[in-house]
């Protein structure tokens, strides 16, 4: 039992903030950094964890030297030493600004646009000021991006969910979704392109997204992140090309369209010509937030608009295509492992989203002893599905060099070997089931 006292007998009156435990524990990062503590040392083979999303490390998958030049310069210039201010600087804020404009109908102006220190900062931001009314609600997607919930869960924003069909592309439930909110509902969260399915949205289905928000009265948070990582044959489209219909909050970084997540630069851009966030007092509470937190990197900042602007085409160009060679390769390796199955192949993001049979497999019940088991006898770190919200699925990174993914291919397999079903005879013309193990023995 804890004891409060201290040597003098005074009772102590503090202690730690449970909050950040109830958070902290859905959060996908205290979940990847438990797995990684049942890696077997002792087993000989390098760990392979391409469960992250950060293909950075890959000397494919590398930023565009006009990214780093533009670092460099900022840095060297002697203009970028000092804070900045709380919304961001205002050539950065233009700079996205412009960027985000393309076909947008309400072309968004700088003072609708916030700098922030990536796109986990800017989720925080908007909940953190979406979380004053202790009934609210805010509908998530079921699979998702648990950083949302980690969110909500710390802000005491309620969470219900709506699910993703993966029958139809994986598009949201939107019966489903009209069913989870209530009076108390704030916002939903639209994760396009999507993470982790890699399915891309219609411009007809984001519409009836759209209508929806609008008959529900709750603002749309679009998270765009993965918009320069599409590799299929639908086209990105923005969801504030539907901010007239309900506004729209648009969450954005550079983090996977240049690969570079550990510079932590991105923004928040308020998609609202109806001028619907400024009269309920949304964009004041982001403002206001934005006071009580760290800036992002003034470096970051300066770098920004010379980032957005001359990157050019061809960098996007040969990601794209090692992104589809990799899809290509990796569903042809799955092949050979019937316990998982990829029922979409991807058009964005870096991941295989594969649903995992365990009725193939012994003593493996569910996608989190997979994955554990995994780690710990063939040191490959893949991230369950529960972790995102789904049962019996397996989320595998696959934006790394072709080597890499054999090799992670090649372990699962052996994995699979060893774990999948045998069914043999026994000596009353019965079937016994055992795996590679289990026939050793009974047959040394």
């Amino acid at each position: 039992m804890a004891n409060n006292g201290n040597a003098h007998g005074n009772v102590w009156q503090f202690k730690g903030n449970t909050a950040t435990g109830d958070a902290a524990a859905v959060a996908l990062r205290k979940l990847v950094f438990k797995m990684f503590r049942n890696y077997n040392l002792n087993s000989g083979k390098p760990i392979l964890a391409p469960s992250p999303g950060d293909p950075s490390a890959s000397p494919s998958f590398r930023t565009c030297p006009v990214a780093e030049e533009a670092v460099a310069a900022a840095a060297r210039s002697g203009m970028a030493n000092s804070y900045a201010p709380s919304p961001g600087i205002l050539k950065a804020r233009r700079a996205v600004a412009d960027y985000l404009n393309g076909e947008l109908p309400a072309k968004l102006k700088e003072e609708d646009v916030y700098i922030t220190g990536g796109c986990n900062q800017a989720i925080e931001i908007v909940i953190d000021s979406l979380a004053g009314n202790s009934l609210a609600n805010i509908l998530l997607p079921r699979p998702g991006y648990p950083h949302y919930d980690a969110r909500a869960l710390y802000s005491c924003l309620e969470i219900r969910k709506y699910d993703l069909l993966p029958q139809k592309d994986w598009e949201i439930d939107l019966d489903g979704l009209e069913a989870a909110a209530d009076e108390n509902t704030v916002a939903m969260v639209l994760i396009n392109p999507n993470n982790p399915c890699g399915n891309v949205y219609s411009y007809d289905h984001l519409n009836k997204v759209a209508e929806m928000a609008r008959k529900l009265g709750i603002v749309v948070i679009s998270d765009e992140v993965y918009k320069h990582v599409v590799y299929g044959d639908r086209p990105f489209i923005p969801m504030g090309i539907f901010a007239s219909i309900a506004p729209v909050i648009t969450l954005g970084s550079i983090s996977k369209g240049w690969v570079v997540p550990g510079w932590r630069i991105g923004w928040i851009a308020m998609n609202d010509p109806n001028s619907i966030l400024k009269s309920t007092g949304v964009i004041q509470a982001i403002e206001d937030c934005l006071e009580l937190t760290p800036q992002p990197s003034l470096i970051l900042q300066e770098a920004l608009p010379d980032i957005l602007e001359k990157t050019p085409k061809e960098f996007f160009d040969k990601k794209i295509k090692a992104m589809r060679h990799s899809v290509e390769f990796s569903c042809e390796r799955l092949k050979d492992i019937p316990c998982l199955f990829c029922p979409k192949k991807p058009e964005s993001c870096s991941y295989l989203w594969v649903k995992l049979d365990t009725s193939m497999l012994v003593n493996i019940k569910n996608d989190f002893e997979f994955c554990m088991k995994l780690v710990s006898e063939e040191s490959v770190l893949l991230i369950p599905g529960v972790a995102l919200g789904a049962d019996n699925w397996v989320r595998i990174s696959i934006g790394t060099d072709a080597s890499v993914l054999d090799e992670i291919f090649d372990r699962i397999k052996t994995f699979y070997d060893r774990h999948a079903i045998r069914k043999l005879p026994n000596s009353m013309g019965l079937l016994q089931i055992y795996n590679d193990q289990e026939m050793e023995i009974c047959f040394s």
